[in-house]
């Protein structure tokens, strides 16, 4: 591990976990799983407590709507033991795009990039 990649753990909290979470999950965590996205989620000798150790960014939007159901509680036993049955219905998981260029712009949206005026828009002009 290099030196900016350790000082930049030791201050940040956004990226990864930090040297006191590593330090109670070396002492406390018992590994349950790790999802799609790299994400990997421990939970304490009895249970209690449950929690995620981020693969880069901390961005809870990150996380499958399975494993948030069972940090949250919803249910007890984590989908790599149980997994959840899909509906032909549902789509994959995405993550929160808002503030990226993926994010949803509708029509109409200065963010489109279409040419030629916006047909909801006319412009002010003085008399």
């Amino acid at each position: 591990m290099g030196v900016l990649r350790l000082l930049k753990r030791a201050v940040t909290w956004w990226n990864g976990q930090t040297i006191g979470t590593q330090i109670w999950t070396l002492f406390h965590g018992r590994r349950v799983g790790e999802d799609s996205e790299g994400n990997v989620f421990y939970q304490t000798s009895n249970g209690k407590r449950r929690w995620v150790i981020y693969n880069g960014e901390a961005e809870a939007s990150r996380i499958a709507p399975e494993w948030h159901g069972w940090l949250h509680g919803t249910w007890d036993e984590p989908p790599t033991k149980r997994p959840p049955r899909k509906k032909s219905w549902e789509k994959p998981h995405l993550p929160n795009m808002t503030g990226t260029d993926a994010a949803f712009a509708p029509p109409g949206s200065i963010r489109r990039a279409e040419p030629g005026i916006r047909a909801d828009y006319e412009a002010w002009r003085p008399e």
